[in-house]
């Protein structure tokens, strides 16, 4: 049995299938979200450095992830639908990009709570800080850009650019502690080594980054079928659909 996913690229036909996706998505956040929360207020030792105020790091660590994730496949399909042509690839970086500015904002406001007991200081111009923060500023002006510009295919190209240019601001933010001397703490999980933390604080932070996950695709699909909507309601399946909710 052979799979036409081509056929998945129409909104037309994508759109009933992230409406059945979109309850399965969001329930496995809520108990990824659950599961994680427990393991990092009640099964996580307390740091014997930080006290119990490190625990700030199970939302800021996975926010902080999502952010630059969110960000290199929002560029990706914005890039895909650039090269293309291709309306729906276009549909879902627009669809991507609000969650990740909200995930970059967590990531900033758990930061600052979390450095104002370390640090002593709300904010500092870090350079992990400040490129995190330009992060920011990307989403907003990947966003703002596409609201300005009314027609959708001029929209979408202008994005892209945008979006494209901004993907170099995604390795400064990862690399920035080790390029620079910086008051940010260096990462406690990597690819290339052991992990600096205990067992229990590592599973905690990896369920947590899956729950936001998680998430991330069930919002990006509630988005993506009311852009769809908005886009396609000329056509004639729309009207139809309208029709028979009506």
């Amino acid at each position: 049995m052979t799979i036409n996913w081509f056929r998945y690229s129409s909104p037309a036909s994508f759109y009933p299938i992230a409406g059945r996706l979109i309850p399965w998505f969001f329930s496995a956040a809520a108990l990824l979200m659950l599961a994680g929360l427990y393991i990092s207020f009640f099964v996580a030792p307390t740091d014997a450095q930080q006290g119990e105020a490190y625990r700030i790091i199970f939302i800021h660590v996975p926010a902080a992830w999502m952010s630059m994730f969110i960000y290199i496949v929002m560029a990706a399909w914005a890039g895909i639908g650039l090269a293309f042509n291709t309306r729906l690839s276009s549909m879902v970086a627009s669809a991507l990009a609000p969650t990740g500015a909200m995930m970059t904002f967590i990531a900033l406001w758990t930061g600052s709570l979390w450095g104002k007991p370390m640090w002593g200081t709300w904010w500092v111009w870090d350079a992990r800080l400040t490129s995190e923060l330009i992060l920011l500023f990307l989403y907003f002006g990947f966003m703002s850009l596409q609201a300005a510009i009314d027609d959708p295919r001029r929209a979408d190209k202008a994005g892209a650019v945008i979006a494209l240019v901004g993907v170099i601001n995604v390795p400064i933010i990862y690399f920035s502690v080790k390029w620079w001397n910086t008051l940010h703490q260096g990462a406690s999980v990597s690819l290339m080594q052991s992990p600096t933390m205990a067992k229990p604080m590592l599973i905690g932070m990896l369920v947590m980054a899956l729950a936001f996950w998680m998430y991330s695709i069930a919002a990006m699909l509630m988005r993506l079928r009311a852009i769809i909507i908005e886009r396609e309601r000329n056509s004639d399946w729309v009207k139809a659909l309208k029709e028979r909710q009506s």
